[in-house]
């Protein structure tokens, strides 16, 4: 590797003597290449057209032979052929009579460079530019991977992305996908007057969600702050204020751990209405989530790893309790103590984790462990359990139960819902329950924000919130296996130089292993 880049400096040299850069500063495309393809696809075979064009793009092969060249170019929008003359090259540009060997010797796959040139249909049918002028844009130091067509180490798509951007057409349309789901879902909630508002990044006390958040520091107030972990507290205040319909799309940070369906750094939007509660929700999330279905993929029904998903609404409905029983064959309706739901969980094998410590906590423990992987069709999965929501309004006739839902596909969730808890006497009592499990060991456990309490006091209209994921919407709609796959730089630990790797392996001795 140090030879070959030794070897495409000396001819980022030679470049530079003969004036051609090799750093331009500007280049002006006349087309990019799909346009080309696309204006021209009657061109006969063996045939040209006397159209001049100016293309620009990243070499991805090249094959010299002789007095020909062929070189493929790729923009943004995809390849088309170069066909390199030296006759043509020494006709259009006498001033250089080596045009043909510099342009052959001195650029390599990986380069970028511009073009100017005719168009002609090779006999094996090949829409190519064929060139009678060329500039050096940007000279590649390092090559491409061997194998162009995409890389084998995945590690290594996720690490160097734009490695992987350059040599795959996948994904650069799994992110081109990504960013019309994003616009295509603001659009939709622009034109129903729901209104984007940005809210703080930097909190002082995290909540909104139940999960671990990142602490960091203000220098200049010596203040502790915390990443956000929801913009739920926020646009609930906007509402308070008047707001009817609002939302944000933005990061959200969790300190958590990292898996195919969790990055510590991800996506979501947060959506409130007033004057709604969770059926409405519902309602808005089936029309906006098949929208951008339809604008993404062109049908609500689509495969994901060989599974065919249907999108269009209605989308089934169940309570926990229903599904949990189904399951299990356990009715946690009829457990009168958190001992009783145990041993008959324990029973049916199921885990019961210390934490889980009362009956609703339980059911939500069997619900995830025998439920949530098996939804695989969408589903609302409605009615929770008061102490897993404690932003949520009291079921308005299940005791103990609290109007929410959560909507899983393909076994993961991907949205969550409430009608808004708006009594702010009983939403104290709910944080502050939280806060001591925070105080006996719950790390996820929310704390009591004061100010939100005192907007809650100021009075909140009945609303109804939404929550999606978009970095699972995105997988579910480009059918990517991993979160990692729809972010464009997914947090990874750092690469160990060469030297370092193998310290390591000398300092952790013969027995060491993983």
């Amino acid at each position: 590797m140090s030879d070959l880049r030794e070897t495409r400096l000396e001819k980022a040299a030679a470049l530079a003597a003969l004036g051609q850069g090799p750093y331009a500063l500007r280049f002006e495309p006349s087309h990019r290449t799909a346009e080309l393809q696309q204006a021209h696809a009657d061109l006969a075979n063996g045939e040209e057209r006397d159209v001049a064009v100016a293309v620009a793009g990243r070499v991805m092969t090249r094959r010299v032979m002789g007095k020909l060249a062929f070189f493929t170019l790729a923009d943004e929008s995809g390849p088309i052929q170069l066909f390199i003359e030296k006759a043509t090259l020494a006709a259009s540009l006498p001033d250089d009579p080596e045009a043909f060997a510099h342009l052959t010797s001195l650029v390599d796959a990986g380069d970028l460079i511009g073009v100017h040139g005719t168009l002609r249909r090779t006999d094996r049918g090949e829409l190519s530019v064929r060139v009678t002028g060329w500039q050096m844009l940007s000279k590649s130091l390092q090559p491409l991977p061997d194998k162009w067509h995409g890389l084998a180490d995945v590690e290594k798509r996720y690490r160097q992305r734009y490695l992987d951007l350059i040599v795959s057409p996948h994904t650069r349309d799994t992110f081109r996908r990504r960013a019309l789901a994003v616009s295509s879902m603001r659009r939709w909630l622009d034109e129903r007057g729901f209104l984007e508002i940005e809210t703080p990044v930097l909190q002082s006390v995290p909540g909104g969600a139940d999960a671990r958040p990142f602490e960091t520091h203000h220098n200049a107030l010596d203040l502790p702050l915390t990443l956000r972990i929801a913009t739920e507290l926020h646009l609930k205040r906007l509402v308070v204020g008047g707001f009817e319909r609002v939302y944000e799309l933005g990061r959200i940070f969790r300190n958590e751990g990292i898996s195919t369906r969790h990055n510590p750094e991800f996506t979501s939007v947060e959506i409130y209405q007033a004057y709604a509660d969770y059926t409405d929700m519902m309602a808005l999330t089936e029309q906006l989530i098949a929208h951008v279905c339809l604008q993404v993929c062109g049908t609500t029904s689509i495969s994901y790893q060989g599974t065919e998903i249907d999108l269009a609404p209605p989308w089934r409905r169940a309570t926990m309790h229903e599904l949990v029983q189904a399951a299990t064959g356990l009715d946690f309706n009829s457990f009168d103590s958190r001992e009783a739901a145990a041993a008959a969980m324990a029973a049916q094998g199921l885990e019961v984790p210390a934490l889980a410590d009362s009956v609703g906590r339980l059911l939500v423990e069997a619900f995830e462990q025998r439920v949530e992987a098996e939804l695989i069709q969408p589903t609302f999965v409605v009615d929770y359990p008061v102490e897993n929501s404690p932003l949520a309004r009291a079921h308005r006739s299940k005791p103990g139960m609290v109007e929410r839902f959560e909507l899983f596909i393909v076994g993961r969730e991907t949205a969550n819902a409430f009608s808004e808890l708006i009594d702010p006497v009983d939403q104290r009592q709910r944080l502050e329950t939280q806060q001591e499990r925070r105080a006996a060991g719950d790390d996820e456990a929310q704390g009591v924000d004061e100010d939100f309490i005192q907007a809650l006091e100021v009075g909140m209209p009945p609303t109804g919130g939404l929550g999606i994921g978009i970095d699972r919407l995105v997988m579910l709609l480009t059918d990517s296996p991993s979160i990692r796959d729809v972010i464009a730089f997914p947090l990874l630990r750092p690469e160990l130089r060469p030297e370092a790797r193998s310290e390591s392996r000398q300092e952790a001795g013969p027995g060491a292993m993983g």
